[in-house]
């Protein structure tokens, strides 16, 4: 049944949020505060009008129709991978719609459906890149029994097989740490590590100290986690500019929700952000010029599917701290500062004289 038009249909950019979902109402909203921030920093010419449903497979086409039915000249969302798949399905997509997730497949081609979202398996991609730039081509895995790990060893897999790299030894992590005790420490080798911080955590110690180790964002939780951060030491991982450069000029520009989110409503909170920005640049067609996108979740770019690739920031922990190549220059002068004063010989005290 085609969707009812209102009495004034108006044009305006829907945003279509599972808004009334028990389990999805705080992600929900915390993307669509993020949105509504960048809004207000970058006015559209058109009105935005938020769509909220409570189970994004059932609602979401009639939504998506009755949005159109009002007036919609873009569409922003669903959110989960389910009510993606369900708009994805949809016979036609006549106006500019951005997907807040990402399918394998989105089906007949559609030329106005874009997707874009935080999926982790785009991180381990990038970290397998990372290690082979660093000169690393034997890959040992450890993971946890989760579906999240296995699709994180699944990402890492490909793309690092792909660049002609080997996996020598995988370890399923369960609480026994013996597992670790004859682990290959060749030159070239590199440790991959699918589990989040508070598993990490547990096995870190236990990993031969001469091999780099490296991670997705699902091992930091914040520089406020000293602790955690300090058992992961030297471990090298990717995550959002949002989190991890809250001093750069391209992050600085959006204001932060206020009270301060938890470090996973952040995510949200700047994939909120960066939708409205893409959304911007795919409804007034600059792609062309708007990309590659310096973005709050990262540097965005566009693959030949329709899925907004994010490339994120590259980070390491040292001294109970996630930083930056730039947190980490910083830290290495301080400490050379430090050793030079400390070497430096004491100046006499002032009046003093030589005794004779």
């Amino acid at each position: 049944m085609p969707a009812v038009p209102s009495a004034n249909v108006v044009p305006h950019i829907a945003l279509l949020l599972p808004l009334k979902s028990a389990a999805l109402q705080q992600a929900a909203e915390t993307v669509e505060q993020g949105f509504l921030a960048a809004s207000k920093l970058q006015p559209s010419a058109l009105p935005i009008r938020v769509y909220s449903c409570a189970d994004e497979t059932k609602e979401v086409a009639a939504l998506y129709q009755q949005a159109l039915a009002n007036g919609a000249m873009a569409v922003v969302g669903p959110l989960t991978p389910a009510g993606v798949a369900v708009l994805a399905a949809q016979p036609s997509i006549p106006v500019p719609t951005l997907a807040l997730n990402r399918i394998e497949s989105k089906g007949p081609e559609k030329e106005k459906l874009y997707f874009f979202g935080l999926a982790l398996e785009g991180e381990a991609r990038q970290i397998a890149r990372l290690a082979n730039a660093d000169d690393s081509h034997s890959a040992i895995i450890v993971s946890t029994d989760t579906p999240l790990s296995r699709r994180l060893v699944q990402g890492f897999t490909a793309e690092w097989k792909r660049l002609g790299n080997n996996i020598v030894e995988s370890k399923t992590f369960s609480n026994d740490n013996t597992i670790f005790a004859d682990l290959p420490a060749d030159p070239g080798t590199m440790v991959f590590v699918a589990a989040n911080a508070e598993r990490a955590r547990m096995f870190r110690p236990f990993l031969n100290a001469v091999l780099p180790v490296y991670a997705t964002s699902q091992v930091f939780n914040g520089n406020t986690n000293t602790l955690v951060n300090y058992d992961l030491r030297d471990v090298i991982f990717v995550d959002m500019p949002w989190l991890l450069q809250p001093d750069h000029p391209a992050v600085m520009v959006y204001p932060r929700a206020n009270p301060p989110l938890a470090i996973d409503m952040e995510r949200l909170y700047a994939l909120g952000i960066d939708a409205y920005r893409l959304m911007q640049l795919v409804a007034d067609n600059r792609l062309a010029k708007g990309l590659p996108l310096d973005g709050v979740t990262g540097n965005i770019t566009l693959n030949p599917n329709h899925h907004f690739e994010r490339e994120a920031t590259r980070a390491e922990f040292r001294q109970g701290l996630g930083l930056t190549k730039e947190g980490l220059a910083a830290l290495k002068a301080a400490a050379k500062a430090e050793r030079a004063a400390k070497s430096a010989p004491a100046s006499a005290p002032a009046g003093a004289t030589k005794a004779p």
